[in-house]
């Protein structure tokens, strides 16, 4: 048992802010502002200026990607093409790993404005394959020891251009689930224990996994099911297999399905195959939808009728659309009062799409990580959509004055799982009309996160007999300038009323502990 006082921020229902909290046998006893007697002698931990919130939630996350990419080279904040080859260089003398893997390489935050090359790739790593994924996940630039691996695979796909090394599309997908499948489940599974340790340290104790990208008969859905079911100290993960096949999710005893990939019905902006009504600037293309509508409804019904959860992914207007007319088709096919289904990133809705999620409770993972974005700045996405259209992205002050659910994700490893930064960018949007306040974009980040998968009864707010699933920030972002939000730091999380601890087990007592049914997922 343990008192905290100070700064209790509880995004409750009336978005209480009280003085003490009193903890015992891992979930919340007390919170209030007068400490009962009966707590007087408990010992007590005074938080100063640090401020205690409810755990973080992120909505959106390729664990099993992020944790490979994460235990790989990180290319980010390179603003050179050379320099990318530098680091690659010295990645490939340092890592004994026989397929090198580095991530978010951006033709738009490096001096050249373009990809690197399968020909610069060679020249400092001739020997071995090599994956450099481009930042927003659904691109590549594969090496020539790769390309003769994979190119049976690929040659026949769209966005397949063995002349620069790129691969996009179709083409990307089938390189990612070659890289996937070549990984050994012990090294699949301390990158995964590894990464849900990162988390915990940006105060994150539940992550939403999209998983199913590319293992023979799905393993990794059901390796990720396992870990999910294992891991330690109330780490909590939530699994989304990312098929079109319900039976991948009923078979498995999920109550839910989606994600990216196969449940992906559009591309992204940087490699402008986001599906569009109206063609990019300057040229006469609209994107891609990779399903007719008759596809994607008919999933969405078969889904709804089984009772399952549904999101998908959809970033341009035209897949926004499609995504609304699917879900509803299915909500009036068969209705259901609580079904959450939702929309992954939802970057440019329509009034029409809107309307659709406002009548029937469709909710919107969202990314705030994309505003003002490093890796595809608001100059580049002007430029390719025009200032109008451009100025509608991501407005969440038009969808939480509406009524419509919006929490946060991080659409790792396209972005760092960070918290503090997604509020930041919610509480300060390029486009001031679009920002929340820092209440609310507390709440998009917490409880409105563990709404998204039901979990509301036990995570997302601190009151009395939820979990004691608390992080503790270095200072009170309600009494922060909002401007001056990415300076808080996360000090600590608490899972169950315990400082998280490290995922210790071995591969075979994680995997037999998830089979065992310990935990949820």
């Amino acid at each position: 048992m343990k008192v905290y006082e100070g700064h209790i921020l509880t995004v409750n229902e009336h978005d209480d802010v009280c003085r003490y909290l009193v903890e015992e046998g891992g979930r919340i006893a007390y919170v209030g502002n007068d400490l009962p007697a009966r707590y007087e002698r408990t010992p007590v931990e005074h938080l100063g200026p640090r401020a205690l919130v409810p755990c973080f939630v992120d909505t959106h996350e390729h664990l099993a990607s992020f944790a490979t990419f994460n235990a790989g080279l990180n290319v980010m904040d390179a603003r050179s093409n050379e320099q990318i080859c530098e680091m690659v260089a010295d990645f490939a003398h340092n890592s004994a790993a026989k397929t090198l893997i580095a991530f978010g390489a951006s033709p738009y935050s490096v001096e050249e404005g373009r990809l690197v090359s399968r020909a610069e790739l060679d020249a400092v790593c001739p020997d071995r394959p090599l994956m450099l994924v481009k930042y927003d996940g659904h691109a590549c630039v594969v090496n020539s020891r790769l390309l003769e691996r994979v190119e049976k695979r690929v040659s026949g796909l769209r966005g397949y251009h063995p002349e620069t090394g790129e691969m996009n599309q179709e083409a990307f997908f089938a390189v990612s689930d070659f890289i996937t499948g070549s990984l050994s489940i012990p090294e699949l599974v301390g990158n995964i224990q590894r990464a849900m340790d990162y988390l915990a340290g940006k105060g994150i104790g539940m992550v939403h996994d999209v998983s199913g990208v590319g293992f023979a008969g799905n393993l990794d859905i059901s390796l990720e099911r396992w870990l999910a079911k294992s891991a330690q100290g109330g780490f909590a993960v939530r699994v989304f297999p990312q098929s079109m096949d319900v039976r991948v999710a009923t078979s498995r005893h999920l109550p839910r399905i989606g994600g990216c990939f196969a449940c992906a019905l559009d591309g992204c902006f940087g490699s402008t195959d986001a599906a569009l009504d109206e063609p990019y600037e300057g040229t006469g293309d609209t994107g891609v939808l990779y399903y007719t509508d008759e596809e994607v409804t008919r999933f969405c019904v078969e889904a709804n009728r089984a009772g399952l959860q549904i999101e998908m992914h959809a970033i341009g207007d035209a897949a926004f659309d499609q995504a609304t007319r699917a879900l509803a088709a299915a909500l009036e096919d068969h209705p259901r009062p609580d079904h959450r289904h939702g929309i992954i990133h939802a970057c440019l809705p329509t009034e029409e799409g809107l309307e659709l999620c406002a009548r029937h409770h469709i909710q919107l993972p969202m990314q705030t990580s994309f505003i003002d974005w490093p890796q595809e700045p608001d100059a580049y996405l002007e430029k390719i959509l025009g200032a109008e259209r451009a100025a509608r992205l991501n407005p969440l002050r038009d969808l939480w004055d509406r009524g419509i659910t919006i929490s946060a994700g991080s659409d790792a490893p396209c972005t760092d799982p960070d918290p503090i930064l997604w509020m930041s960018r919610a509480c300060n949007h390029s486009n001031p009309a679009q920002s929340l306040t820092v209440r609310e974009a507390l709440r998009m980040c917490t409880y409105n996160g563990a709404w998204t998968t039901f979990d509301e009864r036990d995570w997302g707010s601190l009151e009395p007999g939820k979990l004691a699933n608390m992080t503790v920030l270095s200072a009170d972002p309600y009494e922060t300038d909002p401007r001056e939000l990415d300076r808080i730091r996360v000090e600590q999380l608490l899972l169950e009323g315990r400082p998280y601890a490290a995922q210790r087990q071995g591969v075979a007592a994680a995997i037999a502990r998830g089979i065992a049914g310990h935990g949820s997922c």
